[in-house]
Protein backbone atom coordinates (compact mmCIF):
# COMPACT_ATOMS: atom_id res chain seq x y z
CA UNK A 1 0.00 0.00 0.00
CA UNK A 2 1.61 3.32 -1.48
CA UNK A 3 0.47 5.30 1.80
CA UNK A 4 2.71 2.58 4.38
CA UNK A 5 5.71 2.74 1.55
CA UNK A 6 5.40 6.75 1.62
CA UNK A 7 5.64 6.81 5.97
CA UNK A 8 8.44 4.24 5.29
CA UNK A 9 10.21 6.94 3.03
CA UNK A 10 10.00 9.45 5.39
CA UNK A 11 10.79 7.26 8.03
CA UNK A 12 14.18 6.52 6.19
CA UNK A 13 14.55 10.12 4.57
CA UNK A 14 14.85 11.60 8.66
CA UNK A 15 17.09 8.82 9.46
CA UNK A 16 19.20 9.70 6.77
CA UNK A 17 19.02 13.51 8.03
CA UNK A 18 20.11 12.24 11.33
CA UNK A 19 23.03 10.84 10.03
CA UNK A 20 24.11 13.46 8.28
CA UNK A 21 23.89 15.82 11.28
CA UNK A 22 21.05 17.70 9.17
CA UNK A 23 23.17 19.72 7.18
CA UNK A 24 22.24 21.93 4.78
CA UNK A 25 22.96 19.52 1.60
CA UNK A 26 20.63 16.81 3.45
CA UNK A 27 17.65 19.22 3.83
CA UNK A 28 18.26 19.90 -0.02
CA UNK A 29 18.17 16.09 -0.60
CA UNK A 30 15.38 15.54 1.82
CA UNK A 31 12.97 17.69 0.38
CA UNK A 32 13.79 16.94 -3.28
CA UNK A 33 13.33 13.49 -2.91
CA UNK A 34 9.97 14.16 -1.01
CA UNK A 35 9.02 16.42 -4.13
CA UNK A 36 9.99 13.54 -6.39
CA UNK A 37 7.64 11.66 -4.88
CA UNK A 38 4.90 13.88 -4.72
CA UNK A 39 5.13 14.42 -8.28
CA UNK A 40 4.89 10.58 -9.26
CA UNK A 41 1.99 10.43 -6.88
CA UNK A 42 0.16 13.23 -9.26
CA UNK A 43 1.49 11.60 -12.86
CA UNK A 44 0.16 8.27 -11.19
CA UNK A 45 -2.98 10.34 -10.66
CA UNK A 46 -4.14 12.55 -13.35
CA UNK A 47 -7.86 12.60 -11.83
CA UNK A 48 -6.49 13.77 -7.65
CA UNK A 49 -4.01 15.82 -9.87
CA UNK A 50 -6.18 17.95 -11.44
CA UNK A 51 -8.82 18.30 -8.91
CA UNK A 52 -5.80 19.50 -6.81
CA UNK A 53 -5.03 22.07 -10.06
CA UNK A 54 -8.33 23.38 -9.92
CA UNK A 55 -8.68 23.77 -6.26
CA UNK A 56 -5.80 25.63 -6.14
CA UNK A 57 -7.54 28.04 -8.75
CA UNK A 58 -9.95 29.01 -6.20
CA UNK A 59 -7.77 29.13 -3.97
CA UNK A 60 -5.84 31.75 -6.07
CA UNK A 61 -9.25 33.68 -6.33
CA UNK A 62 -10.28 33.60 -3.13
CA UNK A 63 -7.46 35.22 -2.20
CA UNK A 64 -7.50 37.96 -4.67
CA UNK A 65 -11.03 38.81 -3.24
CA UNK A 66 -9.84 38.79 0.17
CA UNK A 67 -6.83 41.43 -0.92
CA UNK A 68 -9.58 43.72 -2.88
CA UNK A 69 -12.19 43.33 -0.08
CA UNK A 70 -8.84 44.44 2.34
CA UNK A 71 -8.07 47.29 0.23
CA UNK A 72 -11.50 48.82 0.41
CA UNK A 73 -12.19 47.94 4.10
CA UNK A 74 -8.56 48.30 5.64
CA UNK A 75 -6.88 50.15 3.00
CA UNK A 76 -4.38 50.03 0.55
CA UNK A 77 -1.25 50.19 3.00
CA UNK A 78 -2.38 47.97 4.99
CA UNK A 79 -3.21 45.87 2.25
CA UNK A 80 0.69 46.27 1.15
CA UNK A 81 1.96 45.28 4.90
CA UNK A 82 -0.35 42.18 4.77
CA UNK A 83 0.73 40.79 1.16
CA UNK A 84 4.27 39.22 1.62
CA UNK A 85 3.20 36.82 4.45
CA UNK A 86 -0.36 36.35 3.46
CA UNK A 87 0.99 35.05 -0.54
CA UNK A 88 3.85 33.25 1.43
CA UNK A 89 1.62 31.36 3.88
CA UNK A 90 -1.07 30.71 0.76
CA UNK A 91 1.73 29.15 -1.20
CA UNK A 92 3.18 27.11 1.28
CA UNK A 93 -0.07 25.67 1.95
CA UNK A 94 -0.95 24.66 -1.56
CA UNK A 95 2.28 23.08 -2.01
CA UNK A 96 1.57 21.44 1.27
CA UNK A 97 -1.39 20.25 0.20
CA UNK A 98 0.25 18.83 -2.99
CA UNK A 99 3.09 17.30 -0.93
CA UNK A 100 0.69 14.87 0.88
CA UNK A 101 -1.33 14.32 -1.99
CA UNK A 102 -0.69 10.12 -1.39
CA UNK A 103 -1.91 10.35 2.05
CA UNK A 104 -5.32 11.38 0.31
CA UNK A 105 -6.81 7.20 1.20
CA UNK A 106 -9.26 6.48 2.79
CA UNK A 107 -8.65 5.09 6.34
CA UNK A 108 -10.67 1.95 6.14
CA UNK A 109 -9.66 0.48 2.92
CA UNK A 110 -6.71 2.72 1.93
CA UNK A 111 -8.16 3.49 -1.23
CA UNK A 112 -6.47 6.50 -3.18
CA UNK A 113 -9.21 8.85 -3.60
CA UNK A 114 -9.86 10.17 -6.72
CA UNK A 115 -10.04 14.17 -5.67
CA UNK A 116 -9.07 16.03 -3.00
CA UNK A 117 -12.65 16.48 -1.66
CA UNK A 118 -15.14 18.35 -0.34
CA UNK A 119 -14.09 17.74 3.05
CA UNK A 120 -10.68 18.76 2.68
CA UNK A 121 -11.07 22.11 0.95
CA UNK A 122 -13.35 23.24 4.17
CA UNK A 123 -10.45 22.33 5.91
CA UNK A 124 -7.74 24.03 3.76
CA UNK A 125 -10.04 27.10 3.79
CA UNK A 126 -9.41 26.95 7.42
CA UNK A 127 -6.17 27.63 6.56
CA UNK A 128 -6.88 29.94 4.18
CA UNK A 129 -8.37 32.37 7.25
CA UNK A 130 -5.54 30.96 9.39
CA UNK A 131 -3.16 32.67 6.43
CA UNK A 132 -5.26 35.92 6.02
CA UNK A 133 -4.55 36.14 10.28
CA UNK A 134 -0.59 34.68 10.17
CA UNK A 135 -0.37 37.54 7.04
CA UNK A 136 -1.18 40.60 9.73
CA UNK A 137 0.72 39.28 12.13
CA UNK A 138 3.82 38.73 9.85
CA UNK A 139 3.31 42.57 8.83
CA UNK A 140 2.86 43.92 12.05
CA UNK A 141 -1.08 45.07 11.57
CA UNK A 142 -3.80 45.45 14.33
CA UNK A 143 -6.35 42.65 13.51
CA UNK A 144 -9.98 44.44 15.07
CA UNK A 145 -11.78 42.08 17.21
CA UNK A 146 -14.79 41.86 14.95
CA UNK A 147 -12.62 41.19 12.00
CA UNK A 148 -10.76 38.36 14.23
CA UNK A 149 -14.47 37.14 15.36
CA UNK A 150 -15.83 36.60 11.86
CA UNK A 151 -12.89 34.31 11.05
CA UNK A 152 -12.88 32.38 14.19
CA UNK A 153 -16.78 31.80 13.56
CA UNK A 154 -15.58 30.54 9.76
CA UNK A 155 -13.06 28.49 11.49
CA UNK A 156 -15.66 26.91 13.73
CA UNK A 157 -17.39 25.75 11.03
CA UNK A 158 -15.95 24.19 8.92
CA UNK A 159 -14.31 22.70 11.36
CA UNK A 160 -17.63 20.97 11.94
CA UNK A 161 -18.36 20.41 8.85
CA UNK A 162 -14.83 19.05 7.58
CA UNK A 163 -15.97 15.90 10.26
CA UNK A 164 -19.80 15.48 9.24
CA UNK A 165 -19.00 15.42 5.51
CA UNK A 166 -16.14 13.34 5.84
CA UNK A 167 -18.05 10.88 7.41
CA UNK A 168 -21.04 11.16 5.79
CA UNK A 169 -19.11 10.17 2.56
CA UNK A 170 -16.91 7.70 3.86
CA UNK A 171 -13.75 10.18 2.62
CA UNK A 172 -11.81 10.62 6.16
CA UNK A 173 -7.85 10.20 5.13
CA UNK A 174 -4.53 10.65 6.37
CA UNK A 175 -4.79 14.19 4.60
CA UNK A 176 -7.51 15.54 6.87
CA UNK A 177 -6.20 14.39 10.04
CA UNK A 178 -3.00 16.00 8.89
CA UNK A 179 -4.48 18.77 7.46
CA UNK A 180 -7.13 19.64 10.26
CA UNK A 181 -4.14 19.44 13.05
CA UNK A 182 -2.07 21.88 11.26
CA UNK A 183 -4.66 24.59 10.27
CA UNK A 184 -6.14 24.61 13.96
CA UNK A 185 -2.84 24.83 15.01
CA UNK A 186 -2.24 27.90 13.18
CA UNK A 187 -5.39 29.57 13.05
CA UNK A 188 -5.82 29.02 17.01
CA UNK A 189 -2.16 30.61 17.31
CA UNK A 190 -2.76 33.59 15.77
CA UNK A 191 -5.77 34.12 17.33
CA UNK A 192 -4.08 33.97 20.23
CA UNK A 193 -1.21 36.14 19.32
CA UNK A 194 -4.33 38.68 18.24
CA UNK A 195 -5.84 38.83 21.57
CA UNK A 196 -2.98 39.37 23.57
CA UNK A 197 -1.97 41.90 21.38
CA UNK A 198 -4.78 43.60 21.84
CA UNK A 199 -5.07 43.49 25.68
CA UNK A 200 -8.10 41.53 26.06
CA UNK A 201 -6.31 38.33 27.27
CA UNK A 202 -4.13 38.27 30.42
CA UNK A 203 -0.54 37.10 29.78
CA UNK A 204 -0.25 33.95 32.09
CA UNK A 205 -3.64 32.60 30.53
CA UNK A 206 -1.97 33.51 26.88
CA UNK A 207 0.91 31.35 27.40
CA UNK A 208 -1.03 29.05 28.66
CA UNK A 209 -2.73 28.82 25.47
CA UNK A 210 0.85 29.17 23.39
CA UNK A 211 2.32 26.51 25.27
CA UNK A 212 -0.83 24.05 24.46
CA UNK A 213 -0.05 24.32 20.86
CA UNK A 214 3.66 24.50 21.27
CA UNK A 215 4.57 21.27 23.15
CA UNK A 216 2.58 18.79 20.96
CA UNK A 217 4.16 20.56 18.05
CA UNK A 218 7.71 20.43 19.72
CA UNK A 219 6.74 16.72 20.72
CA UNK A 220 6.40 15.67 17.22
CA UNK A 221 9.41 17.06 16.09
CA UNK A 222 11.30 15.60 18.27
CA UNK A 223 9.72 12.22 17.86
CA UNK A 224 10.04 12.50 13.76
CA UNK A 225 13.81 14.28 13.87
CA UNK A 226 15.26 12.51 16.86
CA UNK A 227 13.93 9.25 16.95
CA UNK A 228 12.99 8.86 13.34
CA UNK A 229 9.64 7.33 14.11
CA UNK A 230 6.31 8.01 12.49
CA UNK A 231 4.19 10.60 14.23
CA UNK A 232 0.09 9.54 15.16
CA UNK A 233 -2.79 11.87 15.00
CA UNK A 234 -5.53 11.59 17.00
CA UNK A 235 -7.72 13.45 19.44
CA UNK A 236 -8.26 12.61 23.38
CA UNK A 237 -11.22 13.14 25.01
CA UNK A 238 -9.43 16.12 27.26
CA UNK A 239 -8.34 17.42 24.08
CA UNK A 240 -12.30 17.72 23.06
CA UNK A 241 -13.03 19.16 26.38
CA UNK A 242 -9.79 21.59 25.99
CA UNK A 243 -11.04 22.96 22.54
CA UNK A 244 -14.45 23.51 23.48
CA UNK A 245 -13.61 25.52 26.49
CA UNK A 246 -11.08 27.28 24.39
CA UNK A 247 -13.77 28.39 21.76
CA UNK A 248 -15.77 29.43 24.42
CA UNK A 249 -12.96 31.85 25.72
CA UNK A 250 -12.49 33.03 22.52
CA UNK A 251 -15.94 33.96 21.86
CA UNK A 252 -16.43 35.47 25.09
CA UNK A 253 -13.22 37.31 24.52
CA UNK A 254 -14.15 38.91 21.24
CA UNK A 255 -17.62 39.47 22.08
CA UNK A 256 -19.12 42.80 20.35
CA UNK A 257 -19.51 45.88 23.09
CA UNK A 258 -22.74 45.54 23.59
CA UNK A 259 -21.66 42.03 25.82
CA UNK A 260 -18.82 43.32 27.62
CA UNK A 261 -20.87 43.68 30.89
CA UNK A 262 -20.93 39.56 30.24
CA UNK A 263 -18.06 39.23 29.01
CA UNK A 264 -16.30 40.72 32.24
CA UNK A 265 -18.39 38.47 34.61
CA UNK A 266 -17.11 35.46 32.66
CA UNK A 267 -14.01 35.67 31.37
CA UNK A 268 -12.09 34.69 34.08
CA UNK A 269 -13.16 32.00 35.53
CA UNK A 270 -13.95 30.60 31.92
CA UNK A 271 -10.34 31.16 31.53
CA UNK A 272 -9.09 29.21 34.59
CA UNK A 273 -10.81 26.37 33.62
CA UNK A 274 -9.97 26.26 30.05
CA UNK A 275 -6.63 26.65 31.41
CA UNK A 276 -6.87 23.82 33.64
CA UNK A 277 -7.87 21.42 30.67
CA UNK A 278 -4.93 22.70 28.19
CA UNK A 279 -2.50 21.56 30.84
CA UNK A 280 -3.71 18.12 30.89
CA UNK A 281 -4.76 17.66 27.28
CA UNK A 282 -0.95 17.46 26.07
CA UNK A 283 -0.55 14.53 28.32
CA UNK A 284 -3.28 12.93 27.55
CA UNK A 285 -2.03 13.57 23.69
CA UNK A 286 1.49 12.08 24.58
CA UNK A 287 0.18 9.30 26.27
CA UNK A 288 -2.34 8.40 23.36
CA UNK A 289 0.06 8.51 20.73
CA UNK A 290 2.66 6.67 22.75
CA UNK A 291 -0.31 3.65 23.42
CA UNK A 292 -0.73 3.98 19.76
CA UNK A 293 2.88 3.77 19.11
CA UNK A 294 2.76 0.24 21.38
CA UNK A 295 -0.06 -1.14 20.06
CA UNK A 296 1.86 -0.74 16.18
Amino acid sequence: MQSSSQETFAVEAVTELRNDHFSLHAWGRFFRRSWMLSLQTACDNPSLHSSWRRFTCFVALLALLALIGNSLLMGVSDTFSLLPGFVFCMVWQQCDLFWHLGLNRAVHSGVLLPRVGLANKLTWIRGFAASYLLGRLFGGLATPSMVALAIFLCGIGTDILDGLIARHTGTQSKLGQIADAETDFCLYLSLTVILLRNGVLPLLFGWVMLLRFLIPCVVVLLSYLTFARPVYFGSTTWGKYAGLAQCLSFLVLLAPAPFSMLTHLLSIPLLIVTSCLLIIAPVAQITHMRMRRGEG
